[in-house]
């Protein structure tokens, strides 16, 4: 396992670099993006207000505090914002790289066949940021620069944030194929039944 520090945007050569089980910590724009969004880009067709080529969409719901005043320009504080279960997107997330160039994908769990040949065909990764950690991630944000399609709602539009350090990130699908968490079932399942034969016989007791 290695660790990686990434000031975005990122590069081919740098995704390249990375394989599943490393830890990646990032500085730079990470942007909020969850189903509607997905769907907005990938099924309607409408253009992303952000540039994400080369960036990071991050999962997410965030909280977000309102602390300009009245005439003032819209400025917001951010209070918690915890991943959401990136399986939620898969469906849609292989196009949604494609579209936008993002290299990058933050979110809690892993992702499935689709999205890991999503990773191989635009080279990018999947990370999963630790959950329960929503307040140390909105520690992490050093600003929130604006926000996009805000008549989404304020969990599904596309919040636009400086991050310094953002992590600990853990890559779960690389960029040649690997995908951690179903590496890991594979690895599960086989012991399991390996220790499963070593019972044999030694339960009956309890028959």
């Amino acid at each position: 396992m290695s660790t990686f520090h990434f000031t975005l945007p990122v590069t081919d050569e740098d995704i390249k670099k990375v394989h599943i089980g490393d830890v990646i910590y990032l500085t730079g724009d990470v942007t909020t993006g969850r189903d509607d969004v997905h769907h907005r880009v990938v099924v309607s067709g409408k253009e992303s207000p952000v540039d994400l080529k080369g960036k990071a969409i991050f999962h997410a719901g965030p909280i977000m505090k309102k602390i300009s005043s009245e005439g003032e320009e819209d400025k917001y504080k951010i209070i918690s914002v915890g991943p959401t279960t990136s399986m939620r997107m898969e469906k849609a997330e292989a196009e949604f790289l494609a579209i936008t160039g993002a290299k990058v994908i933050i979110g809690k769990g892993g992702m499935g066949p689709k999205t890991t040949q999503g990773c191989i065909d635009n080279t990018a990764i999947h990370t999963i940021f630790p959950g329960g950690c929503a307040v140390v991630a909105a520690e992490q944000c050093e600003d929130v620069e604006g926000v996009e399609w805000l008549d989404l709602g304020m969990p599904e539009a596309m919040w636009k944030l400086k991050v310094k350090e953002f992590g600990p990130l853990i890559v779960s699908i690389d960029s040649y194929g690997g995908n951690l968490i179903e590496d890991n079932k594979i690895r599960f399942n086989e012991r399991k039944e390996k220790a499963l034969a070593g019972l044999k016989g030694k339960l009956d007791y309890m028959s």
